[in-house]
């Protein structure tokens, strides 16, 4: 239809049952991704003897669904242990098959690894390419696989020995392995927020722009979390303790938490984490989401008024949007949309037709809200502008005397090469067509988007800041905006 989701990672630290703490903040990220599901799991032992068999082994369950179908009960049975991580994936690099599914597990002579991965790497070909000319095999076609297998790479280079918790070797082996997951992080370029376990320790990486979110948090009995949003912290009934920073990598054991600084890039968020990928309730980099919704809603109104006698918002994400628009123009702000709550994002349509068609399963409208009024829709964005017509019709066939159809992002002329599953540059319709075409292709009465400075000044202003100047977390440090503007521009953080 339009944008398709991205990828939610998650991971427990010193947690009884860790892999269930890990299945309900997947839950909470599910809006992230809905094709696979998985959770890894380690028990790290307290105490051990001097065989290296003694050192546990990374159990394993994943599939493809929903996390719902995925787990069941009987499933956490042998998902035991106090350090887990978790996936929810929406395929970009890499096809929609098991094979794919993350988290990868990796088990080599000296030990284990698994690896969660959300966003997309821009030269995981070449990566891969050195990889297998050096040995390496892969069970996937998946970019995240390649990190894995870099890292373990890394580590062989620098000279890491059998070992375990009570050997010689562990102490150099664990700052070998660290310089590893540096040295990989360096490496590879493009957008990643990664979730790494090891028998003993949990590990976050940040990319160095920090373009996919991640967050860190503490659980009442002291146990860490990691994990994609912060609405995943408040599901586990944790406490958001900060943002892992762009270029940070953050290294959990029993010794407690470290912090390495791996690169000073400056901060491009993704952008439409705000827009429309993030939950409302989460808090990304210091901005509420919901507030920059609201935030921008009421600069569009500003930016373009028009005479109505409603507002609706387009379900789920045009919602915010459309409440702080009404507020600020003064006109009802009124339900007009009911979603199906039973359709889900991942609805497969086989032809474009159906796909159109789909609107009319997932959206209805209630009539007696817009019947003979006019009526100001506003959504997140427009892609093909296909949902968008089907969205028109479906208002005047409910009664809309008119539509002004009003977008709380500017134009997206530009495909996404850093995580979003967007169609190619001439399948975008506002990278073929002008303004009033679209609005003709729509079918709208008016349409209009909100500025990209516009939508930056409600960024800003949603970060603490005061009439869109730059707010606490330093969005305009170095120089830039603070975000990834890619889609809008064209001009990519890598």
């Amino acid at each position: 239809m339009g944008f398709h989701d991205e990828c939610g990672v998650a991971g427990i630290y010193g947690a009884d049952n860790a892999s269930r703490f890990v299945y309900y903040a997947l839950n909470s990220l599910q809006h992230r991704g809905q094709e696979s599901a998985g959770i890894a799991v380690c028990t790290e032992l307290s105490v051990k003897n001097s065989s290296e068999d003694s050192e546990c082994k990374i159990k394993l369950h994943k599939g493809m669904g929903l996390t719902g179908d995925v787990f069941k009960a009987e499933h956490f049975k042998d998902l035991d242990g106090n350090i887990a991580l978790g996936h929810v994936r929406y395929a970009t690099a890499g096809g929609r098959t098991i094979e794919n599914a993350q988290p990868f597990v990796n088990t080599y002579k000296f030990g284990s690894i698994a690896l969660a991965h959300n966003g997309q790497l821009v030269n995981h070909t070449e990566l891969r390419s050195l990889l297998e000319d050096s040995g390496s095999t892969f069970n996937s076609t998946s970019d995240s696989e390649v990190i894995l297998k870099l890292i373990v790479r890394k580590f062989i280079e620098l000279g890491g020995k059998p070992g375990h918790s009570l050997s010689d070797n562990y102490e150099e082996n664990k700052k070998r392995f660290e310089q590893a997951i540096i040295e990989t992080a360096k490496l590879i370029k493009g957008s990643f927020a990664l979730c790494i376990m090891t028998s003993d320790c949990l590990i976050a990486v940040r990319d160095p722009g920090g373009i996919r979110p991640l967050c860190l948090g503490r659980l009442e009995n002291q146990a860490y979390i990691v994990a994609s949003e912060s609405c995943a912290i408040d599901s586990v009934n944790g406490t958001f303790l900060r943002d892992i920073a762009p270029g940070e990598i953050v290294i959990i054991n029993k010794e407690g938490l470290r912090s390495i600084k791996y690169s000073e890039s400056p901060k491009q968020t993704c952008i439409f984490e705000y827009v429309y990928f993030a939950r409302p309730d989460s808090i990304i980099d210091s901005v509420a989401v919901q507030e920059a919704r609201y935030k921008m809603g009421s600069i569009l109104a500003k930016e373009s008024p028009v005479e109505a006698d409603v507002i609706i918002g387009v379900p789920d994400s045009g919602i915010g949007a459309a409440m702080g628009y009404a507020k600020e123009s003064g006109i009802p702000y009124v339900t007009g949309i009911v979603k199906n709550k039973y359709i889900g994002r991942t609805f497969i349509a086989p032809t474009q037709a159906e796909r159109e068609a789909m609107v009319f399963v997932k959206l209805n409208a209630i009539k007696s809200d817009i019947n003979g009024k006019k009526v100001v829709v506003i959504d997140d964005s427009i892609v093909r502008g296909t949902t968008s017509r089907r969205l028109v019709e479906l208002l005047k066939r409910a009664g809309a005397k008119e539509v002004h159809f009003r977008v709380s992002s500017p134009p997206v002329k530009f495909p996404c090469h850093l995580g979003i599953d967007t169609p190619s540059k001439g399948e975008l319709i506002s990278s073929t067509h002008e303004l009033e075409e679209i609005r003709r292709e729509i079918g709208a009465d008016s349409l209009a988007f909100i500025s990209l400075e516009g939508m930056l000044k409600a960024l800003r202003a949603a970060a603490g800041g005061i009439d869109g100047t730059p707010g606490t977390d330093g969005a305009c440090a170095n120089g830039g905006t603070g975000f990834c503007e890619g889609c809008f521009s064209g001009i990519y953080p890598v």
